[in-house]
């Protein structure tokens, strides 16, 4: 794990969030959360093997992954589901990347977003060349879920803002973020300690989003956005 030099710093590498959780937060499924963390089997002519985790979670039994966590897999998103590269090349183009910049986590690091990204398209070669759209739409999905990652002072990730609507393009509203310091790490609205869960439950019990803006002292879109973060994969969704 990297090392933080701030008083709160180390709450970001804590065991806090189970695989559902954190997949619902991303709006990724459970199952492919849990391969890139604990791995998986696939079948072969010489008999089954298995792909080695690509993120290491912050707990193994049970599996819990921290804020860190959150954010490997945030960006890692960006690899697979833009242009489904294959696990095994995306462990190495790390391996590859995370002894350029020297960090053990690049994913989380600031620098990867200024230096890794272009070393980390370098070293896959003609796999991003070959997938639709080559280069420029594979660093286009990087930059769209970096942009959503903000830095502390020593360059790691300390607040992530969620994507809220499907497609995960750049220019969704920012307006729910994961701050490891806050409400026990749970998505709140920014500039806030409310809870998406609790605006979601008040809205699932009756409350106008109307009713829930003037009650909360936040915005109308707001308020939107938090249903929304939390109804996605619901019976009754927004």
């Amino acid at each position: 794990m990297p090392v933080f030099s701030d008083p709160h710093a180390e709450i970001r590498g804590l065991p806090n969030y189970t695989i559902p959780e954190a997949a619902h937060y991303l709006d990724i499924s459970a199952s492919t959360l849990a391969s890139w963390v604990v791995g998986r089997s696939y079948p072969t002519q010489s008999g089954p093997r298995r792909f080695r985790p690509v993120i290491s979670p912050a707990q193994r039994r049970p599996i819990l992954l921290s804020f860190i966590n959150i954010v490997e897999a945030h960006v890692l998103h960006a690899i697979r589901h833009q242009h489904n590269v294959k696990l095994p090349n995306v462990r190495r183009a790390l391996q590859y990347v995370e002894e350029k910049l020297r960090t053990s986590r690049p994913l989380v690091n600031q620098q990867f977003r200024t230096d890794g990204v272009d070393l980390f398209i370098d070293s896959l070669g003609e796999l991003v060349n070959a997938s639709e759209g080559g280069q420029r739409a594979f660093r286009e999905a990087f930059e769209a879920h970096l942009s959503r990652v903000v830095y502390d002072k020593t360059k790691i990730a300390r607040r992530l803002f969620l994507f809220t609507r499907a497609g995960h393009v750049q220019d969704q509203p920012r307006y729910i973020v994961v701050d490891p310091t806050i409400s026990f790490g749970r998505p709140i609205i920014d500039g806030s300690g409310v809870p998406t869960s609790a605006v979601y439950e008040r809205y699932m019990a009756g409350d106008e989003p109307e009713n829930l803006a003037l009650d909360y002292r936040r915005t109308l879109p707001e308020i939107y956005e938090a249903i929304r973060c939390e109804s996605r994969g619901k019976q009754h969704s927004f």
